[in-house]
């Protein structure tokens, strides 16, 4: 029989999963993906082949009081009717926050959930569900490995100079300082980009999609990353504001009277490309409108791309290679093109053809940046770390 993992990207209100067979613990294939969503309201059920073919899907027709624990028990009962010939092996968890303490995938025990407990003072969005989905797993199968794979593990290859704030060191600690995010993302990229440029070192990766960020490579490793110590740092996102002065939070609390609840809303759901185009946070959307609004926010975007490049540029001494991964990094050519243009005083030559059809080049043969479409696979990445750590 064969042996596989499964992949669990845990949310609030939904459980996506992934199941990898894993003949060869190097090469995960994938068998099937899908999701509970809907958790606390009306969930809602479907499952997909590794070619996207429809399996099944299930809806509880009025509000079901499903929680974490019992989306995962549907999740496995599921798997065990329809992917019978498959015997689970273990459990790959996509776990934003590693802390300090993991600086890479680690099989998880008792001390490793109070760890990843401790960080849910850190980040309260995503970390507290990530734990329930590590925990339902315990309950329900507690001989079943686990492991987590953590999105800022990657960063911690960064110098002390960029993992620090100019902050008194009685108040940093070991919480406060520059995480930086999409690590396993850029963990996959990091393997992926070899293959297409092997002789590149230096190399900036855009990871463009809802979420968006940058991260400066040095021999596949993070040398800088434009997310900080929150997801809200750096480039302008769909709907989160990107870098901003601090000091405009103070003026929002003593002159517009917000509270810290209408702050956080207001930075992280309302900001972004969503707040300068008053339109949208979907670059979709935005690329289709012809109002100016929408333009301008597009621009915005690009600048900001093209001011971390020329700052991670100089941090790295040169550059090799330019990487436009995730949603939009895979799809939009015509913000694709806008970029390089802006970057063609490093050498960067734009290759129109193959940015139409989205590469995987998109630069000219003598462009001396060569310059890359790579879409990436944080799931493929996690099922590699956890086959790894579990011995399948």
């Amino acid at each position: 029989m064969a042996k596989g993992i499964v992949v669990i990207n845990a949310g609030s209100t939904s459980v996506k999963f992934a199941v990898y067979q894993c003949g060869d613990v190097s090469s995960p294939v994938l068998v099937c993906r899908g999701q509970v969503e809907g958790i606390g309201s009306h969930p809602s059920f479907v499952a997909k082949d590794a070619k996207g073919k429809p399996m099944d899907a299930h809806d509880w027709e009025e509000a079901h009081p499903l929680d974490m624990e019992g989306a995962i028990k549907f999740i496995m009962t599921w798997l065990e009717s329809h992917q019978g010939h498959i015997t689970i092996t273990g459990v790959g968890h996509r776990v934003l926050h590693g802390g300090l303490a993991h600086p890479r995938p680690v099989l998880i025990d008792e001390t490793v959930i109070s760890e990843l407990e401790k960080l849910e003072a850190v980040e309260p969005t995503h970390q507290s569900f990530e734990v329930d989905a590590i925990r339902a797993f315990a309950k329900r199968h507690p001989m079943l490995r686990q492991v987590a794979v953590f999105d800022t593990s990657f960063h911690r290859t960064m110098p002390s100079v960029a993992q620090r704030y100019a902050l008194p060191a009685e108040i940093t600690g070991d919480w406060i300082r520059h995480w930086g995010f999409h690590g396993i993302s850029y963990d996959y990229i990091s393997r992926a980009v070899t293959r297409y440029a092997p002789e590149a070192r230096r190399v900036i990766v855009a990871h463009l999609g809802g979420g968006a960020s940058m991260c400066a490579m040095l021999d596949g490793k993070s040398m800088d990353t434009s997310m900080g110590f929150s997801a809200i740092d750096g480039l302008p996102m769909s709907t989160r504001c990107g870098a901003i002065d601090p000091d405009i939070l103070f003026f929002l609390m003593r002159v517009g009277k917000h509270s810290a609840a209408e702050i956080e809303t207001l930075l992280y759901k309302k900001s972004g490309l969503l707040g300068l185009s008053g339109i949208s946070g979907d670059m979709r959307a935005l690329t289709e409108s012809k109002a100016p609004a929408a333009t301008a926010a597009i621009d915005y975007f690009v600048y900001h791309i093209v001011k971390f490049a020329g700052a991670y540029t100089a941090v790295l001494g040169g550059l090799d290679a330019f990487v436009f991964t995730a949603g939009i990094g895979e799809n939009d050519s015509s913000l694709r093109a806008a970029v390089v243009q802006k970057l063609s005083w490093l050498g960067a030559r734009l290759d129109v053809e193959a940015n139409d059809r989205h590469g995987p080049r998109i630069s000219t043969a003598d462009s001396k940046v060569s310059v890359w479409v790579i879409p990436t696979n944080e799931e493929l990445m996690i099922a590699q770390h956890a086959a790894s750590l579990v011995g399948a």
